[in-house]
């Protein structure tokens, strides 16, 4: 959350980070590109909830600890 509000990052970033993840990492977990993965990092991305759902998944977090 700190990074979030301090640095302006998405809470899925931040969490891939504090994991210690890479993107290509979580891109292969969730079976997608590095890319479109990279998209959904974006702090201006409108994800839709099924998106959250597998990305929490991925991360092993709950869905709700990804959105504010």
């Amino acid at each position: 959350v700190e990074k979030h509000i301090l640095e302006g990052m998405s809470l899925v970033r931040a969490w891939r980070e504090h994991l210690g993840l890479s993107q290509k990492a979580m891109a292969q977990k969730m079976g997608i590109s590095q890319s479109a993965y990279s998209q959904m990092e974006n702090a201006k991305a409108n994800l839709r909830r099924t998106t959250v759902n597998k990305i929490a998944r991925a991360l092993g977090v709950a869905p709700e600890q990804l959105v504010i």
